[in-house]
This record gives C-alpha cells, structure tokens and sequence, in this order.
C-alpha cells in the first residue's frame, strides 16, 4: 500500500521546489487515482494553511529545515491540525516517508518535532502580518484590500470556495441527483466535487468559473469579436454561441494549443485560435472587430480560494509590472474597435489598481470612448466604471468587469 503522504509529497515539491502551478502539478505528477480525492484534498488544504504550518514549523524548529523536510512537516502538521488524525499514526507515515525517499538521516528529526509538536504555543503575528498567514494573501496584497474595503476586507480574504463550477452545455439534468448549489446562471451548478468522466470528452459539460461566466453575460453578440488573452479558452467557447466569429488570441504558443484542444471538446467551430502579443499593434486588425475582450493578465487575487498556490508567486514588484501590461494591451486593443464597437476590460482581481484605475488612466487619453453602463445577475458591486465581484457575495467569484463603447 502507498504511504498516504507519499503523493501529497510529489505534488508539493513541484510546486514549492519547481515553481508548478497547482493544477498542473496535480495533472501531472502521476499520483494514485484510488487515493487521488484523498491527495487532493492534503494538497490544497496545506496550501491554503501554508502561512500558518509556515509557523508551526518555526515555533518548533531551533533551525530553518530543508525544504524536503518542511514539505513532509506541512503535510504532517495538516493531517494532524485540520484533519484530526492520531498523532501515532502522522508521526509513523511521517518517518516511513523519510527513509522511503532515502532521506533516513531527518528521520528522527521529523520523529522528535511531532512527538513535542504542541498548537496551543503557536502564536501569530500580530496586525496585517498576522491577517496574512491567517487568510493566505501576501502582506501587500492584505494592506491593499484594507485600504479599499475597511471592515470588509476580511470577509473578503475569508471567503471559501464553494466547489466545482460545470456549465452543462447537454445532459445537466442527469447530475443534478448528485449534491449541488444553483447560480444565477441557466445550466451552471456548484458541486461540492466532480470527477471528470466520458460526458467531459464528449463536450457535454465544461469546467468553468462563475466570475467568467459572469463577464462573458456582458459582452453583446455581435459579428467579429477579439478575444485578446484568451487562454486556455472558456471564455470564448461560452461567447461564440452568441458571436458569429471570434478571433482568440494568445502570447504563448503552447497556450494557443490549450485554445483548440478546447474548442475542438466543445465543438466551438466559430473560434479561430491565433499566437499573437496582444499589446503590440497589427495594423490589419485596426477597426476590424464589433468586440474586443481584454481579459489582462493580473493578480488573480479575486481566485486565491480556488489557487491557494497563488500566494506563493505574487510580490507587490510582480503587481506593479503587471499594470504596465494591462494598461499597454487596453490601449493597443481598443484600436481594433469599430466605430459604436465594445471594448471589454476584465480581471480576476479585487484591487482598484488593477480594476478602476486602469479604465480611468485609459479613458484619459482616449475620449473617443465612453463608459456603458450595465447589469449582471450575479451579485456585484458596481465601481465608478463597471462592475466588481467580490467572493464573499459572488459564490467565491473575485471578478471586474468594464464595458466601453467607441463612438461613432
């Protein structure tokens, strides 16, 4: 039998060692599918806890261990903390790990930290440092969101996924005996888990996330829309059933795969997958499009409950550089607009900086666009230029949307 910890172990070296991202390093690390609920669970729920076993660790080690070593505590510490296992039973697969992995040496080592191992001599930091291990959200990214939201920042950093979001495109009734949650959407549902199986091949069923769905139910049908980023594709799926043709747009060439392996599942025969840096110009694209959808790159830190690997890869220098992005492919794609055309600004961001901020330095030096106003059905506050979804209100969702229109 495979020791428990054995997978959790692999997964998490990827991602702390290698720098892999969560769900690739799940997809790819060959782990047990007998267990593969199990090792999910351990995964997410360490890097979510990550701050806070971060702590435990220092309170009980006289010195920094190996990263090896503090992944195996980590794992140690949150079946013993959060999944209330004996610690008998934590500390033994915990040691049978080490001298597997030929790591014998750390094995009384990490036998000693369990065995003393006490929570209630864990303390945590005080102030904004302390609300950081809390909630998982990097120290910048903590004093940012009391800025803006006061009281409510830490609903807000608090907010829990709620599952797995499926849009059913055919055959939805047919999972509905499973546990679930409606949205506000037709034919999306909330599972608390799902397990992908011959409906996904087929194309009956996709996964994708309330707050995209929510900014692709602003964007108008229309003729010729651009997708300007659209890795890894659901956002234009979803819109060419109200587009006649969609340019989908994206800088790496791997990523424009991901486009048509996507669109080929889900039948989407109307999207056209190009690789193309979408912050410099192409003059045969100019006035081209009745849409175009700027979904930047951003923070993504309206989707840390649904990335807890997130945290581990943002700094506010990161934060900073991306804006310069963001504003540079807005200024470039609304070139692309037709006259009366739209022009989409999205993220999956909860900061005004990467939000607000950008459509008003935008529309500064381009009067020949206006703001539109406009409604979704999934709870939103709405900003000075557009709407803003915040995951303590939209099923986990931390989404912003502005919808402009050139004139003619």
């Amino acid at each position: 039998m495979t020791n428990p910890f054995y997978d959790p172990y692999k997964v998490l070296t990827k991602i702390y060692a290698e720098g892999a991202h969560l769900k690739i390093a799940l997809s790819e690390s060959g782990i047990e599918e007998l267990n593969r609920a199990r090792t999910v669970k351990t995964v997410y729920g360490v890097l979510e806890n990550d701050g806070y076993l971060t702590e435990c660790i220092r309170t009980f080690a006289p010195k920094t261990p190996k990263q090896s070593v503090r992944i195996l505590l980590k794992i140690s510490l949150y079946w013993l903390i959060f999944l209330k296992k004996a610690r008998y039973m934590v500390t033994d697969t915990a040691v049978g790990l080490c001298k597997k992995l030929g790591k014998g040496g750390a094995a009384g080592f990490v036998n000693a930290f369990l065995r003393k191992f006490d929570e209630t001599k864990v303390r945590l930091p005080e102030g904004d440092e302390g609300l950081a291990v809390k909630y998982n959200f990097p120290l910048f990214a903590v004093k940012k969101l009391k800025a803006q939201y006061g009281s409510r920042a830490e609903q807000i950093m608090g907010a829990k996924s709620r599952g797995v979001t499926v849009r059913f495109v055919r055959g939805g009734e047919n999972y509905l005996t499973r546990p679930h949650e409606e949205t506000p959407f037709e034919h999306v549902y909330i599972f608390p888990n799902f397990t992908r199986d011959e409906g996904f091949f087929a194309g009956d069923y996709t996964f994708q996330s309330v707050g995209s769905i929510a900014i692709c139910s602003v964007v108008e049908g229309c003729n010729s829309l651009l997708d300007a980023c659209a890795a890894p594709g659901g956002k234009s799926v979803l819109l060419s059933q109200k587009c006649k043709q969609i340019t989908a747009c994206e800088l790496h060439a791997h990523r424009v795969e991901l486009i048509k392996a996507y669109c080929s599942r889900m039948g989407a025969q109307n999207v056209m997958p190009v690789q193309a840096d979408s912050s410099v110009f192409n003059f045969e694209r100019e006035g081209a499009f009745d849409g175009v959808l700027c979904d930047v790159p951003c923070s993504g830190l309206g989707t840390v409950a649904e990335n807890p690997d997130l945290p581990l890869r943002k700094n506010e220098k990161d934060f900073e550089d991306l804006q310069k992005i963001q504003l540079a492919i807005l200024k470039n794609c609304s070139r692309y607009v037709r006259a009366e055309g739209y022009l989409y600004y999205s993220t999956c961001s909860i900061l005004q900086e990467e939000n607000d901020e950008i459509v008003g330095a935008f529309l500064k030096e381009h009067s020949e666009f206006e703001t539109v106003r406009t409604e979704c059905v999934l709870p939103h506050e709405t900003t000075k230029f557009g709407l803003q979804f915040l995951p303590d209100t939209a099923f986990g969702a931390g989404f912003y949307v502005c919808k402009l229109r050139k004139k003619g």
